[in-house]
């Protein structure tokens, strides 16, 4: 890569850690930038996975506050999200890459569909938010700690093979069981995603150590610091709209650069 593609990679990883901080789907910022600067998918998406830590450390402790209080949900959904995403990181690994090459495009096109319908998701679970009043934290029967875990297991699987657009599965699935308020949800995403990616990035640099483009790497995790401290610090006065509209718009590039 050259030195004008890099800072590209930095200001693209400054985008995604800002997104994922406030929305997640951050990676459709990233990704489809590696792919279009000739970066094979696989290595593309074991470099992003890596460089992407960083953003959501930093994107974890702007919202801290959110996260009090949430310990008896978040003991059930942590393990599920460490033993997915060991489950997708696997399946990436194992896998051939002509699989995955076959496969990405349509995860790409079915994350960029969930970027599109984000709105709607947080509108209603905003409405869910709003009827179920302050419930700090909300009680969960059993059934919906099950089905909770469940669903929280599979988007790590999900996250673990391909993590674009984890934020927004995560989201929509807390939306459906949890009656809670919508950063509190936002708050605990950002964790659940950060476990996804440590798992990935330690897994990768285990086992797939020269596979990995550590340039790019290197220049996503400066940029996602970054953007994830901004994200949580400045994001909520963006215009979502705006937001979605570059994620579609990169998304789609990268979808092109697949498919020629």
């Amino acid at each position: 890569m050259t030195i004008w593609e890099l800072v590209a990679v930095l200001a693209a990883g400054v985008g995604a850690g800002a997104i994922n901080a406030l929305v997640g789907s951050g990676t459709l910022i990233t990704f489809p930038t590696l792919v279009a600067f000739g970066v094979p998918p696989v290595t593309a998406t074991m470099s992003n996975a890596i460089g992407l830590v960083a953003g959501g450390v930093s994107g974890t402790w702007g919202y801290r506050r959110e996260l009090e209080g949430q310990w008896a949900r978040l003991r059930w959904q942590m393990p599920a999200s460490f033993t997915g995403a060991i489950i997708g990181c696997w399946l990436l690994l194992h896998l051939p890459e002509t699989v995955f090459e076959t496969v990405v495009p349509v995860l790409l096109v079915a994350a960029l569909i969930l970027v599109v319908a984000q709105p709607y998701i947080q509108k209603w679970v905003g409405g869910r938010s709003t009827r179920s009043g302050d419930l700090t934290p909300p009680h969960l029967g059993p059934a919906r700690i099950a089905a909770m875990t469940v669903g929280t297991f599979a988007v790590g699987v999900y996250g673990g093979y391909f993590t674009a657009a984890q934020g927004i599965l995560l989201m929509g699935i807390l939306g459906v069981i949890v009656p809670d308020h919508l950063q509190r949800m936002n708050a605990a995403k950002n964790l659940l995603s950060l476990v996804v990616n440590v798992v990935a990035a330690v897994t990768y640099t285990l086992v797939a150590f020269d596979r990995i483009n550590w340039w790019a790497a290197a220049a996503i995790a400066i940029g996602s610091l970054a953007g994830g401290f901004l994200g949580a610090r400045y994001g909520r006065r963006l215009s979502p709209r705006a937001l979605r509209g570059v994620i579609v718009v990169v998304g789609l590039i990268g979808l092109w650069r697949l498919l020629a």
